[in-house]
């Protein structure tokens, strides 16, 4: 009898995306909205559940879902793809787009699993660096594209965990100049001042005028819909590639319970709209008190802040805000980022708390 058949060897380095999960009564670490759902909401949802038949298949295309997001961004449901969080929408793209042969190309430092879902999949992935404000640097775009040749290019905007949004001149040109599908993340796009949607279509006039039929732009329900726990995402794009991610995903990937939920979401828009306010509006204060502290901070469009403590370790910090009970992510060992930390925008106590904790360690 043989031994268990090895795993590939392309997987053997690689690990799965984590992040640290341990106790703390302020938890800022992973970019979600400090704010529970509208309690509407969850009242609502809880009556719809009841009507769920749960002994059969959901909806294989989650139509009524893609109807509503194709009315809120003002598109046709065809352009619409629904998943399992907007990873599960990114998978389904590299499934249908990337694979052994073909080339990914980040932008680093930047969201981890655009590389990860990358190698998972057998696609290549080929990286670049960033300018010195930790945008993309428009003076070497072309460059990097014409020597790469991906097929699928990521723009994180706002980037993760850098915080800044690129420019829609920035966006436009890296489109225009692609030899493939240019995929804008904008899991926190509701923070930023644009959309890569603006895009989309051909003919435009001014300054970014761009035929867009190669892109791709992500959103998720986790951040300002207040909905993390449902793992509802989406992408909207060409019809062709919406055909070809339903056809790499797996029949009934989207559960009936996440479907209504993100259904019934769409009716809080209002809502939505005053988290994002209340979040940035708490940004602002936040990056304000860290400006007081001996720390190096960078702008942020996004529900978090980067930051280096000038004197202190990325580590010795990270682990005296745990030993105060307040939980933010390390970032020292990624890409481009040493000795920095990222914290999320909580609530006003919660944000208070952490500078409090932060300037008592850097004390």
């Amino acid at each position: 009898m043989s031994s268990l058949v090895p795993r590939r060897d392309d997987l053997a380095a690689l690990s799965g995306y984590h992040s640290p999960q341990v106790p703390a009564k302020v938890r800022l670490n992973t970019n979600e909205s400090p704010f529970p759902a509208p309690e509407t909401w969850r009242d609502e949802l809880a009556g719809a559940l009841e009507r769920i038949e749960f002994n059969r298949y959901p909806d294989r295309l989650a139509s009524e879902l893609r109807a509503g997001l194709a009315e809120y961004h003002g598109v046709d449901a065809s352009e619409v793809f629904c998943a399992n969080g907007s990873n599960e929408a990114l998978q389904c793209l590299l499934l249908a787009y990337g694979g052994p042969g073909r080339r990914a190309l980040i932008f680093e430092p930047t969201y981890a699993l655009h590389s990860h879902i990358s190698r998972l999949t057998g696609t290549e992935v080929a990286s670049a660096g960033r300018a010195s404000d930790f945008r993309i640097d428009a003076d070497d775009v072309e460059r990097v594209l014409d020597e790469a040749q991906p097929t699928v290019t990521f723009v994180c905007s706002p980037n993760n965990p850098t915080g800044r949004a690129e420019t829609p001149e920035l966006v436009a040109r890296v489109l225009s100049r692609a030899p493939g599908l240019v995929v804008v993340d904008e899991a926190y796009g509701q923070f930023a001042s644009w959309s890569a949607l603006e895009l989309r279509g051909s003919g435009r006039a001014g300054p970014t005028a761009t035929d867009a039929d190669g892109l791709v732009v992500v959103r998720t329900f986790s951040k300002t819909w207040s909905m993390a726990a449902a793992r509802l995402g989406y992408l909207i794009a060409d019809p062709a590639v919406v055909a070809a991610c339903d056809d790499a995903a797996l029949p009934y990937h989207l559960s009936a319970m996440t479907q209504v939920a993100g259904v019934l979401a769409l009716k809080y828009r209002t809502e939505m709209e005053g988290r994002v306010a209340l979040v940035a509006e708490e940004r602002g204060r936040l990056a304000a008190a860290l400006a007081a502290l001996p720390v190096e901070t960078w702008p942020s469009d996004a529900n978090f802040i980067l930051f280096r403590p000038h004197e202190r370790a990325a580590g010795e910090v990270w682990e005296g805000l745990v030993e105060r009970s307040v939980l933010i992510r390390n970032c020292s060992s990624w890409p481009g980022l040493p000795g920095c930390l990222r914290v999320t925008v909580g609530t006003p106590s919660e944000n208070d708390r952490f500078v409090d904790a932060l300037e008592e360690i850097l004390r």
